[in-house]
């Protein structure tokens, strides 16, 4: 595997690349990402990488437009290099909640990066949790779609819960989620918050499907950013009952003052992955627990050289 593939950290995500090559025992890959004073930005691989397999791995966080410029540079790079393959790993699908027209002259953003990252070069697409499942059809690539929800099932069952739990969905599109967690967590039943959004950011609980008195409650979602939503879900659970509240994602974008919210919200935990990098305050604070995806990764990336099942890796998350 050392001799034919290189895998590069763009500005995002150097620290889980970093651990994803010590899983695969590999170097990474020496690349230089500059950015003007004008806002240019480029990116140059700063070892050969003719004929081999490259893995750029870059989660499409804020600044999100700039990450993404990462991405394609490095892609249009890349391929004047003579890349004999380029998969993009991108852990955090930027612009994913763009995926629609939810109302008359909105732009369907999510088909846009697909088409931009397809013609600047990508050969493949690796990506976890994303917000949409039919995204994956916007590519005419492959792209594997992972998931968080066997390691979050782990976590979790490492507790060893003495009560009752009910698996939470936040929303009506969520309830494959919350069904796909309860399966890795035997005994669970499942519940679903009824919720209305009035505009971006901002969503109302109206009523809750399912009982949760007297119940330790798990909401899982696939992002966090401000919290408001979440938060909402969390208040409704005690009003109706539940004992304690936990809340689990896969990407945790915690934006503004959503910090704020969690520290003074009755929250027992959130569990949340690395896809997307945390500040130093969000990693110090105390209900926010972070579990890593490198692992899963590596073992995607390893998966993908040797041509075997992708699907299989998420037997190792069943202990």
């Amino acid at each position: 595997m050392v001799k034919d593939t290189i895998v590069f950290a763009l500005s995002s995500s150097i620290d889980l690349t970093d651990e994803i090559c010590g899983y695969l025992g590999l170097a990474r890959g020496k690349v230089s990402v500059k950015h003007f004073a004008d806002g240019e930005i480029i990116v140059e691989p700063e070892e050969s990488v003719r004929g081999k397999h490259v893995f750029i791995v870059q989660s499409t966080c804020y600044p999100v437009s700039e990450t993404y410029m990462e991405v394609l540079i490095a892609l249009d790079s890349l391929k004047r290099a003579s890349a004999g393959e380029v998969t993009v790993v991108m852990p955090y699908f930027g612009y994913a909640r763009q995926d629609r027209k939810s109302r008359a002259r909105q732009p369907i953003t999510a088909k846009l990066m697909a088409d931009l990252l397809q013609v600047a070069g990508a050969d493949r697409i690796v990506t976890l949790d994303l917000h949409a499942p039919q995204i994956q059809g916007f590519f005419n690539v492959p792209i594997d779609d992972l998931t968080a929800v066997s390691m979050i099932g782990q976590y979790f069952r490492a507790k060893q819960f003495g009560e009752e739990v009910v698996i939470v969905s936040p929303d009506h599109g969520g309830a494959t989620r919350a069904r796909r967690l309860a399966d890795t967590m035997p005994g669970t039943t499942i519940a679903i918050i009824d919720k209305r959004r009035t505009k971006p950011n901002v969503a109302e609980a109206i009523n809750l499907i399912g009982d949760v008195q007297g119940k330790i409650c798990i909401i899982v979602d696939d992002i966090i950013d401000t919290g408001g939503s979440i938060l909402g879900g969390v208040k409704m659970l005690y009003d109706k009952g539940a004992k304690e509240v936990y809340c689990a994602c896969s990407h945790g974008i915690l934006s503004g003052s959503a910090l704020e919210r969690i520290k003074d919200s009755p929250i027992k935990e959130l569990v949340i992955t690395n896809s997307i990098p945390l500040t130093e305050e969000k990693r110090k604070e105390p209900k926010i627990k972070q579990i890593s995806i490198g692992y899963m990764l590596a073992k995607t990336i390893e998966a993908i050289h040797n041509h075997t099942p992708v699907s299989e890796l998420y037997n190792i998350f069943n202990d």
